[in-house]
């Protein structure tokens, strides 16, 4: 396979897949079949690119229409990049999967299917463009279709939580494209890899801080951070249960994922400002969102909340600046992305079975649903950090972090937020599984269909925790790659790992 193919196919085969299905309006059976086939093609090309750019062990390049950057519109897949398009193709396979059971014949005749796939495109283009232009339009699309899917069920709330949705999302824009217009007209590029080199002649100018400043926020919005994470816990439990779970898997890591790409290795130059800013942001975010969650008693808005303290981890260790503390992020944010998709899907079975979300109308399923009790239990203590599950080595790689850099009250954060987590999933097992139900008569049947893929993604939160000694060098590898091959030729600007 070429290059070129390997890096556009996961953009090219989900919209053009997407496009067929529109010819499918009422034929709900072709869509969920083609949404299926659709989902588990990309995910194959997925891993061939991930396979690729791994053998190479050096990104790969392409260009379109033979105008090389920054001129033309090029992609760029280096081991983050492959990695992130990796596991959002696993999610939204299970997504589609697990929604096969549960999105209605009427959502599935308002295209859907369409809607679906055009966010896969979306994320997946943020991922791999080489182009800070071109992730804002790939943000755009992602925008235009999660905006789409959020109204689709029209469920009571829906719209009230949309409008936050949508007015925030739109500010980020805003400021995305500000940070852009300057930086375009300082540098007069928006390549990633040719920007490095140019911001070395404007060392520290006070107009290209700002539009580092601009930049951080808008993907500080996208990625729920604090204090800009509200729209969050108001937007996600009022969607379907198949969107929120891939909204709470996917949609923040792409703003992740822009810091990573743009303040890990682009505007590496500016760490001196940006490193503790991150890291006071990510503190921030840890402890407002875990209290958030405690507070809560609605199973969905628990689980937003700690999308937020989860976020707080992952910026936490893009802070701390060093080649391992950002390789512990990258296992981090993979490991939460599975973890916490499955966590909503759990909770779309627990109010389908209990017929409410609400902690106090819950209970009982323990006995009455004990598959159900185990596919909840294995992401929660992971995403407690309960060894020897993902989440226990993706805590333990960030805290060792945070000591070697002598961080100490970050670390000690990271260590009662993660205590705060599992007391919050513990009182979720306590009120829905463990205490007799609340109500007569017994639960609604359950469908099995939508438990075969959380099974799966239990699976894999085990097998990250096995062989987290290999998956960590992985993250080691696309540490140095962000680190090294984004900063001009002879600067030492990353060279700060104590």
């Amino acid at each position: 396979m070429s290059a070129d193919f390997a890096i556009t196919a996961p953009v090219l085969v989900p919209l053009s897949a997407g496009i067929v299905l529109l010819a499918f309006r009422r034929r709900t059976t072709i869509q969920r079949a083609g949404l299926l086939v659709a989902t588990g093609i990309n995910l194959l090309l997925a891993m061939v690119l991930f396979a690729e750019v791994y053998q190479a062990g050096h990104p790969l390049k392409a260009v379109f229409g033979g105008w090389q950057p920054p001129v033309g519109i090029g992609f760029y897949a280096d081991l983050l990049a492959s990695i992130m398009v990796l596991v959002s193709a696993l999610i939204a396979f299970c997504g589609a999967w697990y929604g096969c059971g549960e999105i209605g014949r009427t959502v599935w005749r308002r295209h859907y299917g369409f809607f679906f796939l055009l966010l896969v495109t979306g994320i997946n283009g943020a991922f791999l463009t080489s182009d800070l232009f071109n992730m804002f339009v790939w943000f755009e699309v992602m925008l235009m279709a999660s905006f789409a899917l959020m109204i689709l069920g029209r469920r009571r709330g829906t719209y009230a939580g949309t409008i936050q949705y949508v007015v925030i999302n739109m500010t980020a824009s805003f400021l995305f494209l500000a940070g852009l217009g300057i930086l375009y007209g300082m540098t007069g590029t928006l390549n990633l890899l040719d920007l490095s080199a140019r911001l070395a002649d404007h060392d520290f100018e006070p107009i290209i801080l700002t539009a580092a400043v601009l930049l951080l926020a808008a993907y500080g919005i996208k990625a729920g951070v604090f204090p800009l994470y509200f729209w969050l816990p108001a937007s996600y439990p009022h969607t379907g249960f198949t969107t929120s779970a891939v909204f709470g898997g996917l949609l923040t890591k792409v703003g992740v994922y822009a810091i990573f790409r743009v303040f890990g290795g682009t505007l590496a130059i500016y760490a001196d400002f940006t490193g503790p800013l991150l890291l006071a942001t990510g503190g921030l975010t840890m402890i407002a969102g875990v209290l958030g969650a405690a507070s809560q008693s609605h199973t969905r808005r628990i689980l937003s909340f700690h999308i937020v303290s989860q976020i707080g981890y992952i910026v936490l260790g893009l802070g701390l600046f060093t080649q391992g503390a950002i390789a512990a992020a990258i296992f981090y944010t993979f490991h939460h992305i599975i973890v916490k998709t499955n966590l909503f899907f759990a909770a779309g079975l627990m109010a389908v079975t209990a017929r409410s979300e609400r902690l106090e109308s819950l209970g009982g399923l323990f006995r009455a649903r004990p598959m159900l009790a185990v596919l909840f239990a294995i992401p929660a203590l992971s995403l407690g950090g309960v060894p020897p599950l993902s989440g226990f080595f993706a805590k333990l790689l960030l805290i060792r972090e945070t000591f070697r850099a002598e961080a100490y009250l970050s670390g000690a954060i990271a260590l009662i937020v993660g205590l705060v987590t599992l007391f919050s999933m513990s009182k979720i097992w306590n009120e829905v599984f463990w205490k007799d139900s609340p109500r007569s008569g017994g639960p609604e049947a359950m469908p099995a269909g939508r438990m075969a893929p959380m099974a799966l993604m239990a699976v894999l939160t085990i097998l990250i925790g096995l062989f987290a000694g290999p998956l960590s060098e992985i993250a080691e590898q696309a540490s140095a790659q962000l680190m090294m091959q984004q900063q001009p030729p002879g600067s030492h600007a990353l060279d700060r790992t104590p």
